[in-house]
């Protein structure tokens, strides 16, 4: 049974229904085991594969698993059954921005705020190759402690998405907040069109109704293509400054997300950009290890040899990639974690790994249970990238050394691990995991 007397798949207990669309139904929900509040977006298989959107739902969730940020809705997990689809979400209990400006026009402070925090999440997608395409303060959820949190993916598309002129060509949005360029269908770069967007969400908060605004939809698109909108008198001149930097009809000379950042109205009253949370290094962090002894650092100066994983046949069937789901919501280039095959004893792959951490900047720190933490000195975008190397005895002579990310940026780790970690470590390795599936350990001679 999916839903046996409102508990779900025996982890969450289903509530009141939230919203709806044409394929699926939002739900509040709670943690059975943790008594979180969540959010779960019932979505029915058969609608969705009769018109042709499974793609578009295994892109959003891909998107979602990517923009880990505290003011992006985070995706918690995904979970189906033969008929539906159940993607577990953060419950944002604040409403819609769009409920807010509704009642009236906000206060520039209070409109800074949120639009600092906008933007703040829209630079983090785009570092991460993700357009949304779809801003407007209907996708804009506000929680308890009045914190903006961009929603709704459904419509974003990816870098990969470019066609060979580096552009996307897809029209997509809801006509008042499209960029002109959208709406010319000759291509458009997805971060200036959001950034376009940004500008009218940040005109709306601050004027209370929309810049281009027309009953007749097509004059509606000739004042969007000249950027033909006028401020009120209420608004500062510095608001007015930056509005006719973002709201530049030429997307070539409209303003960065990095300059928008820069500019004196969006600096007044800033906090401190939140430190981002990577949700599947923390879950990694707090989780037991495969065939490991856990345990914390061990204290200094009372170091002892470090000493492999032993491995038995559970664990290497669970660590196959047979058996790894991943991929059905994540691009390869994108995983955490990367794994190799040695036939050298444990002792020399620990000493490579400590010459090579070394060589990297990375700060290599011995841990119980055959784990080794290694730590770059500098932050990322996302804190400082930690790794733990584990290394799994198969046999006395073969050995499985597992990488993988427990802090800090995706991206990073991917760059560092391709360019600089693994040409260093070839001397070592005897195969490569999820190239050619990890060969079995070779037979003894008789």
């Amino acid at each position: 049974m999916e839903n046996k007397e409102g508990v779900l798949l025996q982890r969450y207990e289903l509530g009141r229904l939230l919203g709806q669309g044409n394929f699926a139904k939002v739900y509040y929900a709670r943690n059975i085991k943790t008594a979180q509040s969540v959010a779960i977006k019932v979505i029915d298989k058969e609608k969705v594969m009769r018109v042709g959107l499974m793609d578009q739902i295994k892109r959003e969730i891909s998107v979602m698993k990517l923009v880990s940020h505290p003011n992006i809705v985070q995706l918690h997990e995904v979970m189906a059954t033969k008929s539906k689809i159940f993607v577990v979400m953060e419950y944002v209990k604040g409403g819609e921005l769009f409920n807010l400006v509704a009642k009236g026009r906000l206060k520039e402070e209070q409109a800074r705020r949120y639009f600092q925090q906008l933007v703040g999440a829209i630079d983090f997608c785009h570092s991460r190759g993700v357009y949304h395409r779809d801003l407007k303060p209907e996708n804009l959820l506000l929680d308890e402690n009045g914190d903006l949190k961009v929603s709704d993916f459904g419509l974003s598309a990816l870098a990969e998405s470019k066609r060979q002129d580096g552009l996307l060509h897809t029209t997509c949005g809801t006509p008042a907040y499209v960029a002109p360029e959208v709406l010319n269908r000759k291509g458009y770069d997805g971060a200036k069109a959001d950034i376009w967007s940004c500008g009218v969400i940040l005109f709306v908060m601050l004027a209370g109704y929309l810049p281009f605004h027309e009953g007749n939809l097509m004059e509606m698109y000739r004042k969007i293509a000249k950027a033909a909108f006028r401020c009120p008198a209420w608004f500062s001149s510095e608001a007015r400054k930056l509005l006719a930097k973002i709201l530049d009809p030429n997307p070539v000379t409209r303003i960065s997300t990095e300059g928008i950042m820069e500019s004196s109205w969006f600096r007044k009253g800033r906090r401190s950009p939140p430190r981002t949370r990577d949700l599947h290094a923390d879950m990694g962090a707090s989780g037991s290890v495969i065939g490991g002894g856990g345990g914390g650092d061990v204290a200094e100066g009372k170091e002892e040899p470090m000493k492999p994983s032993q491995m038995n046949a559970f664990d290497i069937i669970s660590m196959s990639t047979g058996f790894d789901l991943s991929g059905l919501f994540e691009e390869p280039d994108r995983r955490k974690e990367s794994r190799f095959t040695s036939m050298q004893p444990a002792p020399v792959i620990i000493k490579r790994l400590e010459e090579v951490a070394r060589k990297l900047g990375l700060k290599p720190k011995k841990k119980q249970g055959g784990v080794m933490k290694l730590e770059r000195n500098k932050e990322g975008r996302k804190g400082v990238l930690a790794v733990d190397a584990e290394i799994f005895e198969v046999t006395p002579s073969f050995h499985l050394v597992e990488f993988k990310k427990s802090a800090g940026d995706t991206l990073e780790f991917q760059r560092m691990w391709k360019q600089d970690m693994r040409p260093a470590l070839k001397d070592i390795v005897w195969a490569w995991q999820g190239e050619e599936e990890v060969a079995a350990p070779p037979l003894q001679q008789e």
